[in-house]
């Protein structure tokens, strides 16, 4: 059961009501900002919540088990609060957010109604959209370990033991040319062998993408050329010279483990477990190991 702080409970109670919600929201590099849906600016708890910004919720959903339900809060992109390559950049990424339902009259009656963490953001034109992941939301995630053949650590982590920051697995680099939306050729990586970043991180120097990370699909040398295919497009165009740091990509199979990185005593995975090939299989007469005995 919900309690109402007791001046909140005698505001409702009078009949005559000046109620409003505000938003909070807490970004994991510690940045956080206030919106309210009130035409004027509301403060309290040292964050100042922003009127004017366009901010609105959805009906909040509850019901049980355990299935990602929450509310949506929808806004519109700006300079000033909430900016489309903040957005690219994953700066919102599991950011936590609060709603509170607040007497703008006297900002001290209020109530912490839910809170959240962010999920999907989706951006259509000038405004997006975020989901609101509730707290059972957490007891839906998978815990400890997976019994499957592929790795489960993170690249570079300290149960993988791969350093990053060696000169085999993290180099520099700059475009040389822009062939695609998110397709590069790029100088720098010539004594990398083909496919050697593909899984890999690339993190932008200079330029109008500086500071944004993205993922990379691909990386190709073939006869002196290099080019490098990026998961998403970068949120700003990218120009020649543009300066970048990439690290290697591993996909996860013993294989690459042992020939690429000499790491298999750190694989976290269970190569030799037997596949669905395997446990669909059956005797076949005239094999070695097999007497022609159908299985039972």
């Amino acid at each position: 059961m919900r309690i109402i702080p007791d001046g909140l409970a005698v505001h409702l109670a009078s009949g005559a009501t000046t109620l409003c919600n505000c938003w909070r929201i807490s970004r994991c590099d510690g940045v956080v900002l206030g919106f309210t849906d009130h035409d004027e600016n509301i403060s309290f708890d040292g964050t100042l919540f922003g009127a004017g910004t366009g901010f609105e919720g959805t009906e909040v959903e509850s019901r049980f088990g355990l299935a990602a339900t929450g509310s949506e809060l929808h806004g519109a992109l700006s300079d000033e609060s909430i900016s489309e390559n903040d957005l690219v950049a994953g700066k919102y990424d599991a950011a936590r957010v609060e709603l509170f339902l607040v007497d703008w009259s006297n900002a001290e009656n209020r109530m912490l109604q839910r809170s959240g963490d962010v999920g999907e953001i989706r951006r259509e034109g000038a405004a997006f959209a975020v989901e609101i992941r509730g707290l059972a939301q957490e007891l839906d995630q998978e815990r400890g370990r997976i019994f499957a053949s592929s790795c489960d650590a993170d690249f570079g982590d300290a149960r993988c033991g791969i350093d990053l920051d060696a000169p085999e697995f993290r180099s520099g680099g700059a475009v040389a040319s822009i062939e695609g939306a998110a397709l590069v050729r790029v100088t720098g990586l010539d004594e990398y062998e083909d496919d050697w970043f593909t899984r890999g991180k690339l993190i932008w120097n200079s330029g109008a993408n500086e500071g944004v990370a993205v993922e990379i699909k691909t990386h190709r040398a073939e006869e002196g050329v290099v080019s490098l295919a990026l998961w998403q497009t970068p949120p700003n165009p990218v120009a020649n010279g543009d300066a970048f740091v990439v690290t290697a990509g591993c996909d996860k199979r013993f294989e690459t483990c042992r020939a690429k990185f000499a790491n298999t005593l750190n694989f976290r995975g269970f190569p030799h477990l037997p596949g669905n090939d395997f446990l669909v299989s059956y005797a076949v007469p005239g094999e070695p190991g097999n007497d022609g005995t159908p299985v039972r």
